[in-house]
């Protein structure tokens, strides 16, 4: 049994390969990481085929089954990869967990990438089993007092040091979101190179993305927090982004939301979020969205779209900074206008 930190992972992998990684937690950007370094870890070892198997709603547990059961088509060492976003799988899927933990198939790597375990999962028999069989990897979210520690490790991997003021800028600034601190580093490591960065140097390179995020934007208007995400987009048109991309946001976002509208009529809230692998943080935003704009509005959201699109583009009269707002107030709940084709 071995149950590894996120950040003592690439030291175990330069000594051995376990035949079974158990990564689970919320925080995204870390176990995305920690699944990267498994793979790369495991290809050098010659682990050349790779299979993917995607936990949503009836999912067949079968089919891990009889990939675990059959032998690689070419004979050479694979690699089984199991998504299980919501952290349950089930009655059956425990099972069969629990089977392949007491098992493990020859010249295979089952590389499970879980999302956050609740208290009575980490007590089960199934996360046991696989704790017992392999290696448990717990990804935990990195709090404020943490994060200027985190910033400071990252960046001198990349060969930068930064003083206790410099961190901390950087930490105000990405809120929390480790995407988007990953996000900073690597800019300042391309605008300046490594080095020393003092205060006034990361002020000036790095983005003030706590407040002119186009994804900040995009979960303000979701929460229905009209101010803020009027704010938000002030800035962005101050900061002269380009309005394509601000679109872009918005659009990608309310189609998939569009998508999740449909599927409410015949699921709960819960599993449609599942299905759609909304993380645990956009949760209350996109919830809160799904709740307050219903059916046709959603068609009509994607109507405007269509129309500022053509506005950017100069097919169609009208300003885009204005349509953008319209559109952003119009997420938001905060009715401005009549959306029309």
């Amino acid at each position: 049994m071995t149950q590894l930190r996120a950040d003592q992972l690439a030291g175990h992998l330069r000594q051995s390969m376990a035949p079974l990684y158990f990564i689970h937690g919320d925080e995204t950007l870390l176990s995305n990481e920690c699944a990267d370094a498994v793979r790369a870890a495991a290809r050098a070892r010659g682990y050349s085929e790779r299979q993917v198997f995607a936990v949503e709603a009836g999912f067949d547990w079968n089919t891990l089954r009889a990939a675990s059961d059959s032998l690689s088509l070419f004979a050479e060492r694979r690699i089984l990869e199991l998504r299980v976003p919501s952290g349950k799988p089930g009655k059956e899927g425990s099972q069969v967990l629990r089977e392949y933990a007491e098992r493990p198939a020859e010249d295979t790597l089952l590389l499970i990438v879980s999302g956050k375990l609740e208290s009575a999962a980490r007590r089960s028999k199934w996360v046991q089993a696989l704790d017992q069989a392999g290696v448990s990897i717990a990804v935990w979210p990195v709090d404020a007092a943490q994060l200027p520690g985190w910033i400071d490790r990252r960046m001198r991997a990349h060969g930068m040091r930064a003083g206790r003021e410099a961190l901390q800028l950087i930490a105000e600034r990405v809120e929390g979101n480790l995407l988007a601190a990953a996000q900073e580093i690597e800019k300042l490591y391309l605008l300046h190179g490594a080095g020393e960065l003092d205060a006034d140097t990361v002020a000036e390179l790095v983005a003030d993305s706590a407040r002119y995020d186009v994804f900040g934007l995009v979960d303000a208007a979701l929460g229905g927090d009209a101010p803020h995400a009027r704010r938000i987009l002030d800035g962005l048109r101050g900061e002269g982004v380009d309005p394509t991309l601000v679109l872009w946001a918005l659009s990608r976002e309310i189609r998939s939301l569009t998508v999740m509208a449909r599927q409410l009529q015949g699921s709960g809230l819960a599993q449609v979020l599942a299905t759609n692998k909304v993380w645990d943080k956009r949760k209350p935003p996109v919830s809160a969205a799904l709740q307050r704009i219903r059916g046709r509005q959603w068609w009509q959201l994607l109507q405007h779209c269509a129309r500022l699109d053509r506005v950017i583009k100069g097919r169609a009269a009208g300003s885009a900074w204005d349509e953008l707002l319209q559109l952003t107030l119009n997420l938001a709940g905060h009715r401005v206008m009549s959306i029309s084709a």
